[in-house]
């Protein structure tokens, strides 16, 4: 994710744009900086919907094909958590009865065709800015995608747990027992080294006896 804010105005409105092709983040990037937004952009759909959730954005501009969620779970969830998400959906040509339905369901304010100029936004802005419809998919969100759904939530939940967990203070470790003081070994004698080798040049002159004989 990068945070792009072209405005200092802490009340300025504030547009999420969630999509993976840097050319088109870049040129909504130079549309919404002229017009004074602020701006925030995600390239996955689950970190949109954590962003969504963190900035509550006054207009999100959502393509469908992202990684990690594609761009109808991901405005189902923005809408499960505000009932006022104002979600827009990118789309291409070739997918526009895929982006037609996903509007449905979402309760999308609009899809818009890919590449998104500024010149497409202009003509569609009294639509973008106008009434949020209901959401008639999240009845079945559940429904349609249970896994992907379970598994981002189930995602998120750890992360959560674990970034809680983290922010805890380690206990203090006890400092160990100070044991006895090893006492060192003293050297064998020099007696048995002496006797290990006399009994060793022994066996050798027996050796020697036995061939030699």
């Amino acid at each position: 994710m990068v945070r792009v804010t072209e405005t200092d105005d802490p009340d300025a409105q504030l547009v999420l744009i969630v999509d993976n092709n840097p050319m088109g983040t870049m040129r909504l990037t130079q549309v919404f900086t002229q017009k004074g937004w602020r701006i925030e952009i995600c390239e996955d759909g689950d970190l949109a919907v954590d962003t969504y959730v963190q900035h509550r954005p006054d207009l999100v501009l959502l393509s469908l094909e992202l990684p990690t969620m594609d761009g109808h779970i991901a405005a189902l969830e923005m809408r499960e958590s505000d009932a006022h998400a104002r979600i827009a959906f990118m789309a291409s040509r070739t997918q526009r009865e895929l982006a037609a339905n996903a509007t449905h369901s979402a309760g999308a304010v609009a899809w818009l065709e890919k590449p998104v100029t500024q010149t497409i936004i202009d003509d569609n802005w009294g639509m973008i800015m106008g009434e949020i419809p209901e959401s008639p998919g999240l009845e079945d969100l559940d429904k349609l995608y249970p896994d992907d759904v379970e598994s981002m939530r189930a995602k998120r939940d750890d992360e959560e747990v674990v970034e809680v967990i983290s922010a805890m203070p380690l206990p203090a470790l006890p400092l160990p027992t100070p044991g006895p003081t090893p006492t060192l070994k003293k050297k064998k004698s020099g007696k048995l080294k002496y006797l290990l080798i006399l009994i060793l040049l022994g066996a050798i002159g027996g050796a020697a006896y036995y061939f030699l004989a």
